[in-house]
């Protein structure tokens, strides 16, 4: 697997890094294709939001340098990026002038079946809340351990993604992708403000909708409103959009609709461009 730490082939880090003790990071999973990243603009505009809100001090542009150089060499794959608040003592306090540690990690593209594109996916209801915070919402930070719980929930591949809710059970997201309903022509996802963590294709879809001239509505989302939905998909900065085709613990089922086929498309010319 190729690696790379702080700009150079590593394979191994310092028992001290702060991301390895207290989860003192953020992460992006980028897309490759043909030595390209996709979406590099918004992964490097979340990543600086990130280090705006963690106070991290990290050389952004140097970080862009360093996915573009990795990427010619992973050629296609993921690229996975961990950026740490650096090396510590033992203890929460940060270290005042810690350098930032920039690892990159690239593994092969997954080979999702193509069901899940064409006819859409199943999801399973998780019963793992997410935890209102704030000052971490929206950000795609080392601490996992919710989705780790969600996703040990189900086995098994007849169910692809798990639902994820907040703690008044409020539709949030997927476990590892972002949610979109779309009702009489209008589409609505879920305002990230108190938690969850906004993708990259999410934004960019929204982006896109905008343009588009798409009716959308970023909001709280009941969970009984998931049986008023036409339509409903899932999407992320790897694999695009998937319908979704049902729940069936709670005996939803949709069939793939014209504005997801459309932002399908959207999203597909995105990770290819």
């Amino acid at each position: 697997m190729l690696s790379w730490i702080d700009g150079g082939p590593a394979a191994a880090v310092n028992l001290q890094n702060r991301g390895l003790a207290y989860g003192d990071g953020l992460f992006e999973t980028i897309a490759v294709r043909a030595g390209r990243p996709s979406l590099l603009d918004g992964h490097l505009a979340r990543l600086a939001l990130g280090c705006q809100r963690l106070a991290i001090d990290a050389d952004l542009a140097r970080v862009g340098e360093e996915i573009l150089a990795f990427s010619s060499q992973l050629g296609d794959g993921v690229a996975k990026l961990i950026l740490t608040r650096g090396d510590s003592q033992r203890g929460y306090a940060p270290v005042a002038g810690a350098m930032a540690r920039r690892i990159l990690q690239g593994s092969p593209l997954p080979s999702y079946p193509a069901e899940h594109a064409e006819l859409g996916v199943q999801l399973f209801a998780c019963q793992t809340r997410l935890a209102e915070q704030p000052l971490l919402a929206g950000l795609k930070h080392l601490n996992r351990l919710e989705q780790v719980l969600a996703r040990a929930e189900w086995q098994g591949s007849e169910l692809a993604e798990g639902l994820m809710r907040d703690g008044q059970g409020r539709v949030i997201e997927g476990v590892y992708s972002n949610l979109f309903l779309v009702r009489e022509g209008v589409l609505h996802t879920a305002d990230l403000s108190r938690c969850g963590v906004a993708g990259v294709m999410r934004g960019a879809l929204l982006e896109q909708a905008q343009v588009l001239g798409i009716a959308l509505q970023v909001r709280d989302i009941a969970f009984d409103e998931l049986a008023l939905a036409d339509e409903v998909f899932v999407c992320n900065s790897v694999y695009g959009v998937w319908p979704v085709r049902g729940i069936p613990a709670l005996k939803l089922n949709w069939s793939p609709g014209p504005l997801t086929r459309k932002l399908q498309a959207v999203a597909r010319t995105l990770l290819d461009t």
